[in-house]
C-alpha cells in the first residue's frame, strides 16, 4: 500500500479556493471592506463623492439582498450567514463564483490526481460550494463577534451624548461617526433612515432581527418603550450597557471554561487520523493483509461516522447559551 499524495492535493486545492474567493472580493470591492479595516466604510463612500441617499441605498442593498434570497433552492443554507456577514456579492454573483471555483477545482484535480471522472466532478462541486460556505461563515463569525464587542462602547457613547443634551437621533449619528466598523455602518444606516423619516425604534428592531443579536433586541425594546411611555432614556441605556458588559464577560468566561472540552473533542477525533497517517508513514504496507477483507471498507465508514458524531456531541455539550 503506497502512501498517496492525493489527500494533500485535495486540501491544497480547498485552501486555494478559499484564498481565491477572498482575493476576488478584495479586488471587486477594495480593501476598505475588510473586517480588520479601521475605516468607517459609510463615511469613506461619502468622501468619495456619493450622496447620502446613494450610500444608504447601496448599503441597504448589500445588507438585505441575501435575506430576500432565502427562497432560492440550496442557496437558503448560505443566505442567513451571508446576510450576517454583509457580503457585498449578490446571491447570483456568489453562485457564479461557486460554479467558477468548482471548475477551477476540477482542473486542479484533473492535473494533480488520477481519481475517476465522476469522483473528480463530485469533489470539485463539494470544494467549490464548501469553500465559499467556509469563507462566508468565517466572515459572518468575525463580524458578529466584532459587533458584540463594540456594542457596549456604542451604548455608553449614546448615554454620554444623551446626558449632555443631544436628542436620540443625533446620538445615533454621533455613534455612527465616532466608532469603527462594522457597527458604525449599521448605526449609520439607522441614522440616515431616521433622517428620511423612518421611526428609529423600528429601524433598530429590524437591525436586531437581521443580525439576531439579543443585546440589540434589548436596545430596540428600550428605545421603543421610551418613545411610547417616556422616561429617562440615558439611565435605561446606562443600565443596559452594564448588562451587556456583564453578559459579554460571562460569555468569555464560559468560553474559557469550555475550551478544554472543545479541544478534547477535536483531539479525540483527530488522533485516530493522525495515528493512521503516522502508521502509514512508518510502514506503508501495514494494512495490506486486511484491505481485501469485506469488513474493511464498512469499518472505515463506521469509524468516520463515530468520529463525526464525537465532534457533534462535544460541540453540543459545550455550546452554552449566555
Amino acid at each position: 500500500m503506497q502512501l498517496s499524495a492525493e489527500p494533500i492535493i485535495y486540501i491544497l486545492i480547498f485552501v486555494g479556493v478559499v484564498v481565491l474567493v477572498e482575493g476576488i472580493y478584495l479586488v471587486a470591492f477594495g480593501k476598505s471592506i475588510r473586517l480588520n479595516s479601521q475605516v468607517n466604510r459609510r463615511l469613506e463612500m461619502m468622501e468619495k463623492g456619493s450622496t447620502r441617499q446613494q450610500v444608504l441605498d447601496q448599503l441597504r442593498k448589500e445588507l438585505g439582498q441575501h435575506g430576500k434570497s432565502k427562497t432560492i433552492p440550496l442557496y437558503s443554507m448560505l443566505a442567513e450567514r451571508a446576510q450576517k456577514a454583509a457580503i457585498a456579492f449578490s446571491p447570483q454573483q456568489l453562485m457564479m463564483i461557486m460554479a467558477g471555483l468548482a471548475v477551477f477545482a476540477f482542473v486542479g484535480l484533473s492535473v494533480g490526481t488520477s481519481t475517476p471522472l465522476a469522483l473528480r466532478v463530485l469533489a470539485a462541486i463539494v470544494i467549490g460550494v464548501g469553500g465559499v460556505f467556509f469563507w462566508v461563515n468565517s466572515k459572518a463569525g468575525k463580524r458578529m463577534a466584532l459587533i458584540e464587542e463594540q456594542l457596549p462602547d456604542a451604548v455608553e457613547l449614546m448615554v454620554r451624548s444623551l446626558r449632555v443634551g443631544h436628542p436620540f437621533n443625533s446620538t445615533v449619528q454621533i455613534v455612527a461617526n465616532e466608532i469603527e466598523d462594522p457597527l458604525a455602518t449599521e448605526f449609520g444606516i439607522i441614522a440616515d433612515e431616521s433622517a428620511y423619516g423612518r421611526d428609529i425604534g423600528e429601524a433598530l428592531k429590524e437591525m436586531a432581527e437581521r443580525l439576531e443579536i439579543q443585546d440589540l433586541r434589548f436596545l430596540s425594546v428600550a428605545v421603543t418603550i421610551q418613545q411610547q411611555s417616556g422616561g429617562n432614556l440615558a439611565e435605561v441605556l446606562a443600565g443596559l450597557a452594564k448588562v451587556i458588559r456583564a453578559r459579554f464577560r460571562l460569555f468569555r468566561r464560559v468560553k474559557a471554561i469550555t475550551a478544554e472540552a472543545q479541544w478534547s473533542g477535536k483531539f479525540l477525533s483527530a488522533f485516530p487520523l493522525l495515528a493512521l497517517i503516522g502508521t502509514l508513514l512508518k510502514d506503508p504496507h501495514y494494512y495490506d493483509d486486511v484491505m481485501d477483507h469485506p469488513f474493511f471498507i464498512p469499518a472505515c465508514f463506521f469509524v468516520g461516522i463515530m468520529l463525526t458524531i464525537n465532534l457533534i456531541v462535544m460541540r453540543f455539550l459545550t455550546n452554552i447559551k449566555v
